[in-house]
């Protein structure tokens, strides 16, 4: 849907109802957002580069209501689509990170797809189901990294969420719990396919099917998360820190890195670095290239386009 902002011709994204749309003024490259998204599950701001989005619902420790499912993928189609933003630092306010979906929104699932056919129920699931899968996978198709910071509770769909991310780093009071299986189904949004492949397939089933916790400790051993920090302050201190690293880096070599990573994981050896030749015959002579071999030869740090 084509619309005017200011003067220029825009395109809508699809958001939630307190924010309806991202406009989009139109360049000759790609569509750029111009304003950060005003959300009321979360909070996102944009400093160095690096966008930090916030879960914001502190008094319900978090707990993923609609809106907030759909703020999430309105949140990330903005960072993916924001030249500015390079990395994105994702976040959570109060002692707890996420305390999976809201059980309210969980308890009116059977009302929402009611009808009088049994068939057009189902698909009503189905399509709920697969939408919310979206939601989620929108942070991992988020070309720039997603570094993630977890704090006190990451329960059922919190472990969905942080799946998706590039990177885990917690604080020394993180529980994680794969907990669908203590209310009698099977977790549908992510954790039984991308968990495997951060700690192993053993311990994602022995998880999965006990619902038992994981403290910090457990949960760096076995690389679910890539560190542990004392509190809190000293968490998004330090995520924060690799974050503007990252964001001094070639953009487009970072974005490429992300892409490779991404494949090489769901396709053979053969496949990756095949696709790797292909994507560097195209993007390897950049300026970027250029700007950090000069960069290198002047002692200097380079300074990168976005």
């Amino acid at each position: 849907m084509w619309c005017r902002w200011d003067g220029a011709y825009c395109r809508a994204i699809p958001g939630s109802a307190q924010f309806p749309s991202i406009p989009l003024v139109l360049t000759q490259e790609r569509a750029i957002p111009t304003i950060i998204p005003q959300l009321a599950t979360m909070r996102i701001e944009l400093s160095q580069h690096t966008a930090e989005v916030r879960l914001h619902r502190p008094d319900r420790s978090n707990a993923l209501n609609e809106a907030m499912w759909q703020e999430l993928r309105t949140a990330f189609l903005w960072a993916d689509a924001s030249p500015e933003v390079r990395v994105v630092v994702l976040g959570a306010a109060g002692k707890n990170f996420c305390s999976g979906i809201d059980l309210s929104m969980l308890a009116g699932v059977e009302a929402r797809v009611a009808h009088r056919d049994p068939a057009r129920s189902h698909e009503a699931l189905r399509l709920l189901i697969l939408d919310l899968q979206d939601c989620l996978t929108r942070i991992e198709r988020c070309r720039k990294p997603v570094l993630v910071a977890i704090q006190g509770a990451c329960i059922g769909a919190g472990v969905d969420l942080v799946s998706c991310c590039d990177m885990r780093y917690a604080a020394a009071d993180v529980q994680f719990s794969v907990r669908e299986i203590e209310l009698g189904m099977v977790a549908d949004v992510g954790t039984l396919q991308r968990l495997p492949c951060l700690i192993g397939e053993g311990l994602a089933r022995e998880l999965a099917y006990t619902a038992r916790q994981v403290d910090a400790g457990e949960a760096q051993g076995c690389g679910l998360v890539n560190r542990v920090f004392d509190n809190h302050d000293a968490l998004h201190a330090g995520v924060r820190e690799i974050a503007r690293c990252i964001a001094g880096k070639s953009p487009l070599a970072i974005r490429g890195t992300k892409e490779m990573l991404n494949y090489g994981r769901d396709h053979s050896v053969a496949d990756g670095l095949n696709y790797v030749a292909t994507w560097n015959a195209a993007m390897l002579m950049s300026v970027d290239l250029a700007e950090s071999m000069r960069a290198q030869r002047e002692q200097r740090k380079p300074e990168f386009d976005d």
